[in-house]
């Protein structure tokens, strides 16, 4: 049987792009275990979705445990006109209150415990310590007031209640954010249908798709999904692949044309056999990359968790300074007011959110575009690219050498020039020859036959076909013979380096057979494009120097160098890098292995070699120059995001814990715990809806 993620990605949300989500008390790592051959959870209590409804219930329970003390107990010592109190009352609200410290902070009180234990102090610590502090000298104040001789001391159960409430609504919004970043993962997931029919012995039979096997015949029918990469056997229909690799044209699969598993089959039904399915498809490799490139930490990430790590010293060194000084200028209950808004202002919900939801947004983004990232640093290096070399074949140019025009210069059809040239080439294994005989085959046009042929050796070949003289030769020859050509019909072909091969017949000049790697069509506004960004565009090829001009002079490309080795090729890359720079190299073939390990960034053509896509940062399911630009416009728009998401997290704390310390109490200003943790969860909403309205720009 094959191993299935499907089914548990159907069924679990995903944990925050599997990143580890320290701030929340509970380290967010996948505990999973392998048994026959599915994917299982051995510790359900750490699902993300498991989280969402825990905080859920909390908040719920918590918010009807909230009124009545809200109700019962004074705001910052004061009596609000909606309140009121009666005997016994205050024994309801330290009870209340209790229960609200214990159930309602436990995610906050546990979260500090693993921070101590990690030696990562950072935000459920500083919440930690508000509450505690709030409740602990609250039920002091309780005992004092209730059993003690002295006056009335003031207590914070009104700021705890409402504290504690505000701050699970926020993780909750919080957590429904990360769910929501992720959900692409899981929309991926759910492009794979339940069941599968499978063709036995000639009878069919519905089976589950975890029970799909290697080489199995299945049969899709009109409208139905694709469940496993395979092969067309039988049938012929128009597939759409738009949510597996981006690309919005439908594609014609016929026989022996192969088939991605997530893609929708058009109006007629289609006979696969099976050549890859489970952890094998390219779906699951899709989804492995992108969880991948969640988990890689960038140098931003690592700077907000270290400005995180600073905020906590900086807040508790305040929320010190802040009990001193409010205890020597008026009194305790005053001074502990400041502190406990200190702490909770301070905390760094928001920076620690910055980075993880842009990235969780921007991976899950990229591969619903047929962008692959392998290594998410590669999102931030592309945000600032000098340069990108592109080696010319099979990146600029289709990558294979075809027929790709026939022109008749006298009065005869572009049929009759080859099925006399086919005549003359049906049995040489020169290149020029297979790629004629390849378009005859594809045009289905039969030779002539011939009564014997001659090579010249570097300049053609001839014989008599049909009782006529045939030469095919090259433009040397064709100018040694003196013959003339149009120069309109030669400049067409010779200035995207095409090979030129002219037919004779009976000493008369009848036609031309142009052939070549062709250029994509793409590639020109492709180049245009990158220029408008100011990079630069290389190309790098193993051609000779006279083809590789035409091509870039075609193209408007200035910087190119031909008649490279792979070791040149690398060696180019090493030596621009070498001075400070950004480049990219964009690749398909195992010589450009070493290129795209060497630059700052590797993109990998999807339809290249398995080796030259291991040792890319991106993959380009596509195999189109235009989503270069994609991603380089995502990598520009994900860096934008990122900072600034930075910028509100750790601007926000550098602007409101002097506030929360009570600067501008003097002029009557000043900030409660309550208000304080209600800033604090809405600069997290915020950091969540920027990161949210991340999107890929249509060129």
């Amino acid at each position: 049987m094959i191993h299935h993620k499907y089914e548990q990605m159907k069924h679990e949300h995903m944990e925050h792009g599997h990143m580890e989500h320290k701030h929340m008390g509970h380290e967010h790592m996948e505990h999973e275990h392998t048994k026959h051959g599915y994917m299982e959870h051995g510790h359900m209590g750490h699902n993300h979705s498991h989280h969402i409804l825990q905080f859920k219930q909390k908040f719920w329970v918590t918010l009807v445990l909230a009124i009545p003390v809200i109700f019962l107990s004074p705001f910052m010592g004061y009596q609000l006109p909606f309140q009121f109190q009666f005997v016994g009352s205050d024994w309801i609200v330290a009870l209340l209150s209790t229960i609200i410290y214990f159930y309602g902070g436990e995610p906050f009180l546990t979260g500090g415990r693993d921070e101590i234990k990690a030696k990562t102090p950072g935000m459920m610590l500083l919440i930690a310590m508000g509450i505690s502090v709030a409740y602990l000298y609250s039920i002091y104040a309780f005992f004092m007031n209730t059993f003690g001789q002295q006056g009335h001391i003031m207590d914070f159960f009104w700021e705890l209640a409402s504290l504690v409430v505000i701050m699970l609504l926020g993780h909750w919004i919080e957590m429904s954010a990360i769910s929501n970043a992720s959900s692409s993962l899981q929309k991926l997931a759910a492009l794979l249908p339940d069941d599968v029919i499978r063709l036995t012995n000639g009878q069919e039979e519905t089976i589950a798709i975890t029970d799909i096997q290697l080489d199995d015949v299945l049969i899709v029918k009109a409208g139905a999904k694709i469940p496993a990469d395979g092969i067309v056997i039988a049938g012929e229909s128009l597939i759409e692949e738009s949510a597996i690799t981006g690309e919005s044209k439908g594609v014609v699969k016929k026989e022996n044309d192969p088939v991605i598993g997530g893609a929708i089959n058009g109006d007629r039904v289609l006979t696969i056999r099976v050549t890859a399915a489970g952890d094998d498809s390219f779906l699951a490799q899709v989804m492995t990359l992108v969880r991948q490139a969640q988990n890689d930490k960038s140098r931003l990430e690592i700077l907000s968790d270290r400005v995180a790590k600073w905020l906590f010293y900086i807040a508790t060194s305040v929320g010190l300074i802040t009990f001193l000084i409010w205890s020597l200028l008026t009194d305790l209950p005053t001074a502990l007011q400041y502190t406990v808004t200190v702490l909770i202002i301070a905390c760094p919900h928001a920076l620690g959110l910055a980075i993880p939801l842009v990235v969780s947004r921007s991976t899950t983004l990229a591969a619903q575009n047929g962008l692959l990232l392998k290594k998410r640093m590669a999102l931030e290096t592309a945000s600032h690219l000098d340069a990108i070399f592109l080696d010319k074949t099979g990146t600029l140019t289709k990558g294979a050498f075809e027929v790709v025009a026939i022109e008749a210069l006298e009065e005869m059809s572009v049929t009759d020039i080859l099925a006399y040239t086919g005549a003359l080439e049906k049995n040489s294994n020169h290149p020029i020859a297979k790629s004629i005989m390849a378009y005859l085959k594809e045009q289905n046009i039969t030779s002539f036959s011939t009564d014997h042929t001659d090579n010249l050796s570097g300049k053609g070949i001839s014989g008599t076909v049909e009782g006529k003289s045939v030469k095919i030769v090259n433009q040397k020859e064709l100018e040694n013979l003196q013959y003339l050509v149009p120069n309109d019909s030669l400049n067409t072909y010779q200035e995207q380096g095409y090979t030129l091969s002219f037919v004779i017949i009976d000493d008369k000049l009848v036609g031309l057979i142009a052939l070549g790697d062709t250029i994509k069509p793409e590639a020109l506004p492709f180049i245009q494009s990158l220029k408008q960004r100011q990079i630069t565009p290389i190309m790098l090829t193993g051609d000779n120097q006279e083809s590789a001009a035409k091509v870039a002079q075609y193209l408007g490309i200035t910087n190119y160098f031909s008649e490279l080795l792979p070791t040149d090729k690398e060696k180019q890359i090493a030596t621009y890098v070498a001075k400070g720079k950004k480049a990219a190299m964009v690749g398909d073939g195992i010589n450009d292995a070493p290129s795209l390990a060497r630059a700052s960034v590797g993109i990998a053509i999807g339809a290249g070699t398995d080796i030259a896509i291991d040792s890319a940062d991106v993959v380009l399911t596509n195999s189109n120059p235009e989503d270069i630009l994609h991603f380089v416009d995502l990598a520009k728009q994900t860096h934008r995001k990122m900072i600034q998401n930075l910028w509100w997290g750790a601007g926000y704390n550098l602007i409101t814990i002097p506030l929360a310390a009570g600067i501008l109490a003097p002029i009557g200003f000043t900030l409660n715990p309550a208000i304080g943790a209600i800033l604090m969860s809405f600069s997290t909403v915020i950091v969540a809806i920027n990161a949210m309205t991340l999107k890929i720009k249509e060129n």
